[in-house]
């Protein structure tokens, strides 16, 4: 099939390279015409994702919104998150109908909903699909074998597009459970994040244990507030990538997270990662949205106050260790 990504991130680029060893045509559209001609120049992406050629696939290359929705059959959309709004609304203008596959994570910062939901208010003719799971695009585009899960609600849809991922080192199932799908995938960053704090202030696997557990609970509290099934997050959108960003250095929320926890300003820490930390923008919008349905999550509102607030981060975790006693099956 002629297939489009939409951003050209590192995360854009493996996919690209995954639907190229597929046997797809692809068109990888990038924000900026300079990053574009350097994609075609150098054959790799040397700012996000180095050292990964494009070898001998006939990739297109864009910075023509347009050109790149004319191309593509199916849209791949790697934007980040911040950028999904202004994507999908350049993008309805110029191909509502087409078929969508988000594989960003995050939560929208103006209404505070799933990203999928974005695509269907501005593309309202188009079918909307998510791909997410544990899958760091540095060993992705290395072929090294990875497991996804694609959400959609119309499951004949999924059946197609799961058939167009599949390849021997990149299995893909398939679930009708969008928004569980999308909430284990953006809230995890948050968790991630928190798990580098642990690591940069010199805690150990105890912390990150309690940390990845407890933090499963919150994200499941408010996943199924929101509609999402409780099962979905023992899945690989939930667990599988909550383990993946929390026990990586691929992982750049952890990584800024380690560097948050040695005592860097948030501001520092972004600039060292260079790359789109999307736990920061993930807790700004879960701490929102949990105050506006009414849903307990004590690590999400710890990160938050260190992130927004100003506050000390190894006080906050003895905040959190000194809370009220509960039963560890009071979920919700």
């Amino acid at each position: 099939m002629k297939i489009s990504v939409i951003g050209s991130g590192g995360w854009g680029t493996a996919m690209t390279l995954l639907l190229c060893s597929n046997g797809h045509e692809v068109c990888l559209w990038s924000y900026k015409k300079e990053e574009s001609e350097n994609l075609r120049q150098d054959r790799e992406n040397r700012e996000f994702l180095p050292g990964i050629g494009f070898g001998d696939y006939d990739i297109k290359f864009t910075s023509d919104i347009k050109e790149a929705a004319d191309f593509g059959e199916i849209l791949v959309s790697a934007v980040p998150s911040k950028a999904v709004r202004t994507t999908a609304r350049a993008l309805g203008k110029v191909a509502d109908g087409k078929t969508v596959v988000n594989i960003s994570k995050g939560i929208d910062e103006e209404k505070l909903c799933r990203l999928s939901e974005v695509f269907k208010e501005e593309m309202p003719s188009s079918c909307i699909a998510v791909l997410s799971g544990p899958s760091h695009a540095e060993e992705v585009a290395r072929s090294i074998p990875t497991t996804n899960v694609l959400a959609c609600e119309d499951m004949a849809l999924a059946a197609k597009l799961q058939d167009i991922f599949m390849s021997p080192t990149f299995r893909v199932y398939t679930n009708p459970d969008v928004a569980g799908v999308e909430f284990g995938g953006a809230l995890k960053n948050i968790i991630a994040l928190c798990a580098g704090i642990t690591d940069g202030l010199g805690y150990g696997d105890n912390t990150k244990a309690a940390l990845m557990t407890r933090g499963l609970h919150e994200i499941m509290r408010l996943g199924v507030k929101m509609g999402a099934k409780q099962e979905t997050f023992s899945g690989l959108s939930g667990i599988g990538d909550l383990i993946v960003t929390c026990t990586s250095m691929h992982s750049r929320n952890r990584r800024a997270g380690i560097l948050i926890g040695q005592g860097k300003s948030l501001e520092n820490a972004l600039s060292e990662v260079h790359m789109t930390v999307e736990g920061v923008c993930a807790t700004e919008a879960a701490y929102r949205l949990s105050k506006n349905v009414g849903v307990e999550m004590p690590i999400v509102n710890a990160a938050y106050r260190v992130l927004f607030e100003g506050k000390d981060a190894r006080s906050e975790v003895i905040t959190l260790m000194t809370r009220d006693k509960k039963s560890e099956a009071d979920i919700y």
